[in-house]
């Protein structure tokens, strides 16, 4: 069997070893699809994987990275033959399944998206799981009747990558977008992707009060912990918050108060296990409604062997909008 380039987390003394290897094709996890990985991307979960500073992995040793786009080599899935462009988003890749960081990849095949027509490898990846997840939150939404004429919409993590493409969709649909961030001197970039007020995060970083006074309609939210207890005490009467994210914490200190007094509604959004059906209907919203220049200016590019270099800097807040990782060339 062949040999391909690929990053591998090992079980160490000192927690763990990650290294760029040549990995041998005979020791790749069982799938009925093998697909020639062009292009994957490196999002906040990989970041943890690849320093070990949050419980991702769950297989050793394990190949990270949790999103992949490229060509099927062979198949024994009667819905993918040699040739077809695929996306995979999620179900443990990179977890519990050998993942996207790597020049070959064998997966199942009810785990794949056919590419929507018109969009490249690179261009799936330049969404990823982050862009991805930001549809579904919008897609939450719009599903529980939240439209612009029913006030503004909050943006948290504004600057990270569900947050960019999360301005960009609900400024498209003609929302008045309020992006909270840490990095208030990216306001020019966060106002080219559609957002029409820029606060700082530390405005929803303190204790939430039960009520807040009512400032959008809608939410979407990356961040957790008292980002989002202030997120949902400040969202209007009948609004509703989608929940995609854990950066500041697991835990919720909120109050009851919004969701009884103002009935709002918390919208949780899973991107790992999304049923196929909502997952394509994603892509197609995605190729449709999504400014690919736009995404374009907002990524940038690396190379599998700088993969390991930069993850950490996506977990300091270092990383604006999105980073491909070109997989071989």
């Amino acid at each position: 069997m062949a040999k391909f380039k690929a990053i591998l987390i090992e079980k160490a003394d000192a927690g763990q070893k990650v290294g760029l290897v040549d990995f041998d094709e005979a020791q790749l996890m069982e799938g009925d699809v093998t697909v020639r990985v062009e292009w994957s991307t490196l999002n906040y979960k990989d970041g943890l994987a690849l320093t070990g500073k949050g419980p991702v992995v769950r297989r050793w040793p394990m190949i990270p990275g949790i999103d992949l786009a490229g060509t099927v080599e062979s198949s024994s899935n009667k819905e993918f033959k040699p040739g077809d462009a695929v996306v995979l988003n999620g179900f443990g890749l990179g977890e519990t399944h050998l993942g996207g960081f790597a020049e070959v990849a064998r997966v199942k095949g009810e785990w794949l998206v056919p590419l929507p027509q018109g969009v490249s490898a690179k261009e799936a990846m330049e969404i990823g799981t982050a862009g991805y997840t930001a549809m579904l939150a919008v897609m939450a939404l719009e599903r529980h009747g939240i439209t612009p004429e029913r006030g503004p919409a909050v943006v948290t993590g504004a600057a990270g990558g569900v947050g960019s493409v999360a301005i960009a969709l609900l400024a498209k649909q003609g929302f008045h977008v309020i992006a909270a961030t840490g990095r208030t001197q990216e306001s020019d970039y966060l106002k080219s992707l559609g957002a029409a007020e820029i606060i700082d995060r530390a405005e929803l970083s303190g204790q939430a009060k039960p009520l807040g006074k009512e400032r959008w309609a809608a939410g979407v939210d990356s961040a957790g912990s008292r980002t989002l207890a202030n997120v949902l005490s400040m969202t209007k009467y009948g609004g509703a918050v989608a929940a995609c994210g854990l950066a500041q914490g697991l835990d919720l200190p909120a109050s009851v108060a919004p969701f009884i007094l103002r009935g709002i509604s918390l919208l949780g959004i899973d991107s790992v296990y999304c049923p196929q059906a909502i997952r394509r209907q994603a892509w197609r919203r995605l190729a449709a409604d999504l400014d690919r220049n736009k995404l374009a200016a907002i990524t940038a590019e690396v190379p599998l062997a700088k993969v390991i270099e930069v993850g950490p800097e996506i977990l300091a807040g270092k990383v604006r909008g999105r980073i491909v990782v070109r997989i071989s060339g």
